[in-house]
């Protein structure tokens, strides 16, 4: 009765869901998809439909696999041991992606207080490249603190977030939105085409969706439930703030923005409302890159306990932190903000955007297709294993839109990158086979 009455309950586990999905991944949206024009929020309902899906598909994954491993020991499950380390390699390389995307959108709301920031890219590049480093020193002093940073940082998001998409609507002029739907005459298919992406993008962290069935009651009934109320209210609150956003401020204003959330309360307030709002959307950056820095310095460290990354990975100092991975993880930040420099901030946050949706796709296919033999493994009836088959099976295809989405370069540039991880993968496996034969 006791174990029963310290397991999580359904609206808890849907509070953690939702608040592990809505980080700063919208926090630049409404900018990069005015530039296509307001079309591109039919994007968010196919998105929606999609990230639901992958949530259904994750949390039946988790529910039947209790092996530790996550995404990685899925996918082994149906593609061998190769698979286990290019799910990690390639997660690896989205977060450290993602890092340098969340704080480009960090800069973007800083250039508000410090102008300076976006008088050149070499300006933004700089504080793009401080905020790593202070960030990933900020975890070195372990999980302890990182933890109380982010559940508090997150709320400076979705708060406000959350607020536009309930009283915003008092601001909302329909000529403002009307005028901008669709300027630059673009098919529904080219508008979903493009909007796609960017809003897989905030949705990325979907994946741990089932993690913590083993302290869920009834997981069975909670889990797939939690998960589908988390997306529906994510994506719900998403479609509203970017709907009111583009129906107040002006479409060729909003796309022109570094900082649409404070652009639009300071238009609705007043520019200390705005200033407010801004502030909270730098700290939620900050949180946010601290707890993305921190799992992906875990994520390597498990890989090499199991020998599958380099050793480095694993070494850790007295506060428990892998300092010398974390070391590694910031010098490919820096080098991946350095090939990435563009004339507009915005311009550089779509580009890494779509090259971390298409990596991430990668270990989101290999796992999701193992979702029959997981089932099948753990003895499930016929009807539920039909209802996840379907459900994995629009989940996969979906996934391999949302890469298709990410355009040419990305893909280009995310096979390149995924092809080294077969590379560095037989090394290891090479490794491994003469220590068994000796």
């Amino acid at each position: 009765m006791s174990s029963s009455s310290n397991k999580m309950g359904l609206m808890g586990l849907t509070t953690i869901v939702t608040v592990n999905m809505m980080g700063s991944g919208i926090i630049l949206l409404p900018s990069s998809l005015a530039a296509t024009g307001r079309i591109a929020l039919l994007a968010w309902v196919i998105t929606a439909l999609g990230a639901l899906a992958i949530a259904c598909a994750f949390a039946k994954c988790g529910m039947y696999c209790t092996d530790e491993g996550g995404m990685s020991v899925y996918a082994e499950k149906a593609h061998g041991k190769s698979s286990f380390f290019i799910a990690s390699y390639t997660y690896y390389v989205c977060l450290v992606i993602s890092a340098v995307a969340i704080a480009v959108s960090c800069v973007g709301y800083l250039e508000y207080f410090i102008p300076w920031l976006k008088e050149t890219p070499i300006h933004t590049f700089v504080g793009v490249i401080s905020i790593l480093i202070i960030t990933m020193f900020a975890n070195v002093r372990g999980a302890k603190i990182t933890g109380q940073i982010s559940t508090v940082t997150v709320w400076g998001i979705i708060i406000p977030v959350l607020g536009l998409s309930i009283i915003g609507w008092f601001w909302f002029d329909t000529k403002i939105f009307a005028e901008a739907w669709n300027p630059h005459n673009v098919s529904v298919g080219s508008a979903l085409y493009a909007g796609m992406a960017l809003t897989l993008w905030a949705f990325l962290g979907i994946e741990s969706a089932g993690a913590n069935s083993g302290t869920v009651e009834n997981p069975e009934r909670n889990v797939p439930l939690a998960c589908m109320l988390a997306t529906v209210f994510s994506a719900a609150t998403y479609i509203a703030s970017t709907t009111v956003i583009q129906g107040i401020i002006p479409n060729d204003i909003l796309a022109k923005s570094d900082s649409p959330f404070g652009l639009v309360f300071a238009q609705m307030f007043t520019p200390f409302v705005g200033e407010i709002i801004t502030a909270m959307a730098i700290m939620a950056c900050v949180g946010s890159l601290l707890g993305w820095q921190f799992t992906n310095a875990q994520v390597s460290k498990a890989a090499a306990d199991m020998r599958l990354f380099p050793k480095i990975f694993s070494d850790v100092h007295k506060h428990d932190a892998p300092f010398k991975g974390m070391m590694i993880m910031l010098a490919l930040e820096l080098l991946l903000a350095v090939m990435t420099i563009s004339p507009t901030l915005l311009k550089q946050f779509n580009v890494l955007v779509n090259l971390a949706v298409f990596i991430n796709m990668v270990p989101y296919i290999l796992s999701l297709t193992a979702l029959g033999i997981i089932m099948k493994q753990a003895n499930v009836g016929k009807k539920e294993y039909n209802a996840g088959i379907l459900v994995g099976s629009v989940a996969v295809i979906y996934s391999i839109y949302g890469a298709y989405s990410t355009g040419e370069e990305a893909v280009f540039y995310g096979t390149v990158i995924t092809l080294f991880g077969y590379f560095f993968g037989g090394f290891i496996a090479s490794r491994d086979a003469t220590l068994n034969k000796t």
